[in-house]
């Protein structure tokens, strides 16, 4: 009796695992991308328009020439060099340093009031800044009594006609200088502050507006807010001499 033998043939083929070599290549290949694109993407969104850049932009703001850390501009488009008609920067209080891996909580986190300052920078386009605007302009809008408050302000109540309703002007005596002047949307509960409750303009440099907005948690710091951000401007702008005086 013979029997036939039993053909034993590949499960694959050569060719078949040429290809699925080459397809298990291009998967392993597609998941190395897909992780680091997916990274990458994952930092993009965690940064969500912040950086840690350090890079210096050479900015041009009418007559005035400033030089501005990447970290401190607050929004992406405006991180390059050039002229423009406003920038926003954004420092954390109080060592009035941009964003980094150290402060990174700060910026991200606005329910805490108190951690940052807001600056806006812009050409002038009124010949008096908000202390030069107090006696002829913003003391006519006041009615109600003054209240005292902590470090030597007062505030004042402003007409609920004057274009101003839901805020109060807080005044406080300098020595030399025209009265400092700020105003503020006060919270009715201080938990509820923000981290730009008051708002504040001053010129700087040639003919440069610096509007700053920081927390009402920090009236009681009104001189030293008001000192470091002169400061700091005086420092960045170019040529520029001394930081000019209330106007």
């Amino acid at each position: 009796m013979t029997t036939d033998p039993i053909q034993e043939t590949p499960l694959l083929s050569g060719r078949a695992l040429r290809i699925t070599i080459v397809v298990v290549g291009l998967l392993v290949l597609l998941l190395v991308a897909i992780n680091v694109i997916g990274r990458r993407l994952g930092e993009t969104i965690a940064l969500a328009g912040h950086t840690t850049s350090t890079d210096i932009y050479d900015i041009t703001i009418g007559p005035d020439r400033l030089s501005l850390v990447a970290n401190t501009i607050r929004f992406p488009q405006a991180r390059a060099h050039g002229a423009t008609d406003r920038i926003d920067l954004y420092l954390a209080w109080p060592e009035m340093t941009g964003y980094s891996a150290e402060t990174s909580h700060r910026f991200n986190d606005l329910s805490r009031p108190g951690q940052l300052i807001f600056i806006q920078l812009g050409q002038s386009t009124m010949s008096r800044d908000m202390s030069g605007r107090l006696e002829p302009i913003y003391r006519d809008l006041f009615e109600g009594e003054e209240r005292p408050l902590e470090a030597g302000l007062v505030l004042h109540h402003l007409r609920k006609d004057s274009g101003y309703a839901g805020e109060v002007m807080i005044t406080g005596k300098r020595n030399g200088q025209p009265d400092y002047a700020v105003r503020c949307i006060l919270p009715e509960d201080p938990h509820l502050a923000t981290n730009a409750d008051c708002q504040r303009d001053i010129f700087a440099g040639h003919d440069l507006t610096v509007l700053y907005r920081f927390s009402s948690t920090l009236l009681r710091d009104w001189q030293a807010v008001d000192e470091a951000v002169r400061t700091y401007i005086d420092a960045r702008l170019i040529h520029a001499g001394a930081l000019q005086q209330d106007r």
